[in-house]
């Protein structure tokens, strides 16, 4: 579910949707999600002082209180 949005409002943002990936990496206590986009698109999804990337977090860190899961995003180059 949450990589369901990570996808989907990352593709609203990106000039080169079709490059957009979203994967998770599993941990003991906290869950990596790795969201690759074209290099072009990465600036845009960092966003200014990291300001886009820091309001997906908020939105994650939403969920961590109703599964109380732990979640950390990256954004890669493709």
């Amino acid at each position: 579910m949450i990589c369901d949005f990570v996808a989907q409002f990352a593709k609203l943002i990106a000039t080169y949707p079709e490059d957009i990936k979203v994967q998770t990496k599993q941990g003991d206590e906290i869950t990596e999600i790795v969201l690759y986009a074209n290099q072009a698109d990465v600036g845009k999804l960092i966003g200014k002082e990291g300001k886009m990337i820091g309001a997906i977090k908020t939105v994650i860190s939403g969920c961590k209180a109703k599964d109380g899961v732990s979640y950390k995003i990256n954004v890669e180059p493709v």
